[in-house]
């Protein structure tokens, strides 16, 4: 069963921020960075287990794929696919939890 992506603003903001902050240096590799984000999530509709469970969560429907130095966050619905958001993998992902009531 081929499940559907469906990006939520949030983890589209995150990405249009990293592309933004690597583009000052490098518009070559904000475009790479940007699409692998788009292309590893494509490979979700097929595999939505492929990711790791997220530890803050310890929830088998919230996973996360790491990009790069990213970390692509999306919960398992049914028939669906939400991507979460795309941060930093030294970010503190808990206080961004926290902040954007994503698991309440």
């Amino acid at each position: 069963m081929a499940y559907k992506i469906v990006w939520t603003d949030e983890a589209l903001s995150d990405i249009e921020s990293i592309g933004s902050y690597i583009e000052k240096d490098s518009p070559f590799y904000a475009e790479l960075v940007v699409n692998r984000f788009f292309s590893s999530a494509e490979q979700l509709t097929d595999f939505p287990e492929m990711g790791r469970i997220v530890p803050e969560e310890q929830d088998e429907s919230v996973r996360e794929l790491i990009v790069y130095s990213y970390r692509l966050m999306y919960e398992i619905r049914s028939s669906e696919i939400y991507i979460l958001m795309v941060i930093h993998c030294k970010r503190d992902v808990a206080s961004i939890i926290e902040d954007r009531k994503l698991f309440s």
